[in-house]
């Protein structure tokens, strides 16, 4: 009865095997990655007897693991997308409640100068409105600074969690290499080593939090590449990559891959995992609204700048800047970043600000074809052409305009231009006296006492404005306007519909004449000449506008003011840009307010943020599907475990019946003996 027992043995090894795998599955039912194995059994050979065969018991064949390569490809993609839609909302959630939140952003901040500057222009002789306005500017010009700052530490803290996971991802990599040779050589041998198998799987689920990657298997190796197939993972080798400072932009770090002889960017090509995510985040709303908040402040102290210049203060003076000089030496110089692989002896560019109103939110890459020739390239994609360093006037792109700042440049130099990046954190407060606020216009009209017509004259322009920021020629400017008044415009009798008048100076002299149309507005240029001390002639220009009829002898006087801390004329123009469209003006017109820019941005962020919400629980609830569907077919079920257990015990009492049965028959059969 050998045959007999060594079929119960059988029974009794192929339950041992199942019974130790049901309680290695029972023991791992919480092993994140970890599939759940089933055995495999066999028919022993049959041995002939006779003319029948009987068979010879059991065999274990395999122990597998229950396994679906779809449904896990299926895991590994959501993933990549939930890491990636996670680390972006962790980033836009931020800065969305800093923009729109009225203790934080600047919205409240740019109302109340406003109010503050209308409570000026209604009294503009009351000092304490005047510091009112000085301290609103002060508060507002700190809002764009506390953002700028919060925007940049959150740059900072991306490129450290970059630093952080790139090391992790290295970590990964190295583990793939050496589960890779490990499964390669237990396969040689014929084995199925489930749990390396396992071990493999979720380590490539981890790395696809990280970073979204693509597996190719062959020969029971995974090939594990990121972007359009940079290799991470060969067979048994690994490539790391690092988080290092940019090139050209070394406040943001880049990814590089590191091979054995070189290193390559691969910044543009990742996706997927929190590592896309973070870059993704970086070039869709953070550098954008960095360049979008530079704008709006550099556009609110141009503008304001720029118009108190065509005013006078209370002192009788023209005006002096509020805000810092958008155009200072510092300003210029930092908005253009040299690529580290410029040629040696290159320099760099600096970049004014020709018209603030027609910047825009973009970033420029300029490249050097020579040493005089380069293109410009925005950073939607959009060329804007090809220039010279050299030609007079230097070319004017979006508002700004470019010049070498000591070195040379050659062929390939390669230049990052961010004309309105540093722009909030660069604005701030640069009058400290009220009474120079520039409130009053430097001119007055009045209407001769013995005018019999009805004629009257708006207060006049000038025609060209004043740049505040124009040093010694600005004051020069400014005298030869004093210079050039009183001038009195005196009104023949009407004729066939026109009526003429003549321009006299402070003598008496005729200077010009012109013609209206009485009745009507009509908008009148006059030149006056002024003798420089050179012996040179300057016209000084300005505009008023003539309406209803003069009459025959009608004169109107144009003098400097001399009353200015009483007018308010030019502070009721400077509450104009609250609604005026002074931000991304174009050539055909359009363009948006201070605070309508703003907005937008708020908006945008705000919308952004929104749609980031809705695709965060789209990506996690896809995710848990993808959980789900994977472990309904892989994951421990332990009530089947338990009923498993039962069963197989229930396997193993058979199999020793069997041995029992068959002692006992031996043993009957020697004692008939």
């Amino acid at each position: 009865m050998a045959s007999l027992i060594n079929i119960g043995m059988s029974g009794l090894n192929a339950s041992q095997g199942a019974l130790a795998t049901v309680g290695n599955n029972i023991a791992n039912a919480n092993t994140s990655g970890y599939s759940r194995q089933q055995i495999v059994q066999g028919t022993a050979a049959s041995q002939q007897v006779g003319g029948v065969f009987i068979g010879t018991g059991t065999t274990l064949a395999d122990v597998r693991r229950v396994y679906n390569a779809y449904l896990d490809a299926q895991l590994q993609t959501t993933t990549s997308l939930n890491g990636d839609a996670q680390a972006y909302l962790d980033q836009i959630g931020s800065v969305d409640k800093l923009l729109s939140d009225s203790s934080t952003g600047v919205s409240a901040a740019l109302s109340s100068f406003f109010t503050a500057l209308q409570t000026s222009a209604a009294a503009p002789g009351n000092t304490s409105s005047r510091q009112l306005l000085l301290t609103s500017a002060q508060t507002l010009s700190n809002r764009f600074n506390s953002i700028s700052s919060q925007l940049n530490q959150q740059n900072e803290g991306i490129n450290s969690q970059l630093d952080t996971l790139t090391s992790l991802v290295n970590q990964h990599t190295a583990t793939l290499a050496s589960l890779n040779k490990q499964i390669a050589q237990a396969t040689t041998a014929g084995n199925t080593p489930n749990d390396l198998l396992d071990a493999r799987n979720e380590t490539v689920r981890s790395l696809n939090e990280l970073v979204g990657v693509t597996v190719q298997e062959h020969d029971n190796v995974y090939d594990v590449t990121l972007g359009t197939g940079q290799s991470l993972v060969q067979g048994s080798t690994s490539n790391t990559i690092s988080a290092v400072p940019g090139k050209v932009d070394k406040s943001q770090f880049t990814i590089q891959i590191n091979y054995p002889q070189s290193t390559s960017d691969v910044t543009s090509v990742i996706s997927g995992g929190k590592i896309g995510g973070l870059l993704r985040y970086r070039e869709d709303v953070l550098a954008p609204a960095m360049n979008d908040l530079g704008r709006t402040a550099m556009v609110v102290a141009d503008a304001i700048n720029t118009q108190l210049g065509q005013g006078l203060d209370a002192n009788g003076e023209f005006g002096s800047s509020l805000f810092n000089n958008i155009n200072s030496a510092q300003a210029i110089s930092q908005r253009s970043l040299a690529s580290s692989s410029n040629n040696v002896n290159s320099g760099n560019l600096d970049v004014s600000i020709t018209d603030s109103g027609a910047l825009t939110t973009y970033d420029y890459q300029v490249t050097f074809s020579s040493d005089n020739d380069y293109t410009v390239k925005r950073s939607d994609g959009t060329s804007m052409g090809s220039f010279k360093l050299d030609q007079k006037p230097a070319a004017v792109i979006d508002g700004f305009t470019m010049t070498l700042n000591g070195g040379d440049l050659s062929k390939g130099d390669t230049f990052k231009v961010s004309p309105t990046r540093n722009g909030a954190s660069a604005i701030g407060v640069q009058m400290t006296d009220s009474s120079q606020l520039a409130f009053a216009a430097p001119l007055v009209a009045s209407v001769g006492s013995s005018n019999t017509g009805t004629g009257a004259v708006s207060t006049p322009s000038l025609s060209a404005a004043l740049d505040i920021y124009g040093g010694a020629a600005l004051g020069l400017k400014q005298s030869q306007i004093e210079s050039a008044m009183p001038v009195r415009i005196a009104f023949d009798e009407a004729v066939n519909g026109t009526q003429g008048y003549r321009v006299l100076n402070e003598k008496g002299d005729e200077i010009g004449t012109g013609t209206i149309v009485p009745g009507q507005g009509n908008k009148v240029t006059i030149n006056v000449p002024v003798t420089n001390a050179d012996g040179t002639t300057t016209q000084i220009a300005f505009d008023t506008t003539f309406s209803g009829s003069p009459g025959k002898g009608d004169s109107f006087d144009i003098k400097f003011n001399k009353d200015a801390k009483a007018d308010n004329t030019n502070a009721n123009l400077l509450l104009d840009l609250q609604t005026k469209a002074t931000v991304g003006v174009t050539a055909g017109g359009g363009g948006v307010s201070m605070t309508g820019a703003y907005t937008q941005l708020v908006s945008s962020v705000g919308g952004k943020a929104s749609q980031a919400k809705v695709d965060a629980t789209a990506n996690t609830a896809a995710l848990s599907y993808a959980k789900e569907v994977r472990n309904s077919v892989s994951q421990v079920n332990l009530d089947e475990e338990a009923s498993n257990l039962v069963k197989f015990q229930q396997y193993y009492t058979a199999s020793s019946q069997i041995i029992k049965a068959a002692q006992e028959t031996f043993t009957t059969l020697i004692n008939s003996l």
